[in-house]
């Protein structure tokens, strides 16, 4: 089916708009500087900056081939539509659809970038959940929202990989902590934390009785190697144990996990997803890291909180969202209020809208916490 003309004015100023904001000039300028710099034999000298600066330079080419993929499927999609129209050849109709539907896709996705300009937010992420109250319930509900995720992690063709889990009691799982190894995933998730509720009918219930659960969500994430987080020797006690997890021979038989104390603050992370202790230690200490950071931010969310004499927007450890499943369906935010009648998609890792309109909603709060 062709497209109005009112229609593509309106793709086309959408796109003037996102020259204004991304500036693909500055862009190109910088990209090319990294490139030099990247050229530079020395580089590798310093690993840590070499991979940052690698990092950039990717994230860069691929927003300045977005932008110029969108402008030129816009351009053949005004191109056919004129066709179609002169010709008067509906043959061209599914083809006129197809990339109708590609350029608001890419449109809607370059706009949301636009809003992930905190320090953070083009970094990989660490994603946590964690059981709540409810017992069994409770570690089911955990189980079901890793699955969300990870359904919305491949989505959005981004890897990630499971680095610690622990498994309920009877069913489900206590807590299981994931790494997106993904540019500007922290960006995108870091307002899924909080605590997220079930409504439902029990199916651990001989009654078959409704039942509220919740589970916790933490989002951070994963510190460049450079970063001003340091973490001392001194301040460590490191301890090594067998996996409890899922895995080959060798991590279940040696002493390959890896549980670490931040002496300072208490904080304890553990990792034991991969084959050998050193690989497991790199992660605990990522994890640690973010952790540091987390507690960082959550002090001075509190005093910024202190000095408003109010809370801010996005509470630390807060409900935000609720998923009826009886006597009703219905997922809604409770921050932004959007809400969606069909929990399955949803809870099959359909959270696009959930979290645009998140990031749309906190972004002049983001701004001026510079957050």
């Amino acid at each position: 089916m062709a497209i109005t003309h009112e229609e593509l004015d309106q793709y086309t100023l959408r796109l003037s708009g996102l020259h204004e904001k991304l500036k693909p000039e500055d862009l190109y300028g910088k990209k090319e500087a990294l490139e030099k710099e990247t050229a530079d034999p020395s580089l590798w000298q310093d690993e840590a900056k070499a991979k940052s600066l690698l990092r950039e330079l990717a994230r860069l080419k691929s927003l300045l081939d977005d932008l110029t993929s969108v402008s030129e499927n816009l351009k053949s999609l005004a191109d056919l539509t004129k066709l179609a129209e002169a010709a008067k050849d509906s043959s061209l109709d599914p083809d006129i659809a197809s990339l109708h539907r590609t350029v608001i896709r890419q449109l809607d996705r370059l706009e949301l970038a636009t809003y992930l300009s905190g320090p953070y937010d083009k970094n990989e992420a660490i994603l946590s959940i964690h059981s709540g109250q409810g017992g069994t319930e409770a570690m089911d509900w955990a189980t079901m929202l890793s699955r969300m995720y990870t359904r919305y992690f491949e989505r959005q063709d981004w890897p990630y990989e499971m680095v610690g889990y622990s498994p309920g009691e009877e069913a489900g799982l206590k807590s299981v902590t994931y790494i997106v190894h993904a540019p500007y995933s922290f960006g995108y998730l870091k307002n899924e934390r909080g605590t997220h509720r079930l409504v439902r009918l029990s199916p651990f219930n001989a009654d078959n009785l409704r039942q509220t659960s919740f589970a916790g969500v933490e989002v951070m994430p994963v510190m460049e190697e450079t970063s001003e987080t340091v973490i001392r020797d001194e301040d460590l006690e490191f301890e090594a144990s067998r996996s409890s997890g899922a895995g080959g021979q060798n991590v279940n038989k040696v002493s390959t996990a890896v549980r670490i104390r931040h002496i300072p603050t208490g904080i304890v992370v553990e990792a034991q997803s991969q084959r050998y202790q050193e690989q497991n230690r790199k992660i605990a200490l990522q994890l640690l890291k973010a952790k540091l950071w987390e507690l960082e931010e959550k002090k001075r969310h509190e005093e910024l909180a202190r000095i408003k004499g109010a809370h801010t927007v996005a509470g630390w450890g807060t409900q935000i969202r609720s998923y009826v499943l009886h006597p009703y369906k219905l997922v809604k935010d409770l921050r932004t209020k959007y809400e969606s009648t069909d929990p399955d998609s949803v809870l099959d890792g359909d959270l696009d809208m959930f979290i645009e309109l998140e990031l749309k909603h906190f972004a002049p709060s983001l701004e001026s916490a510079k957050l």
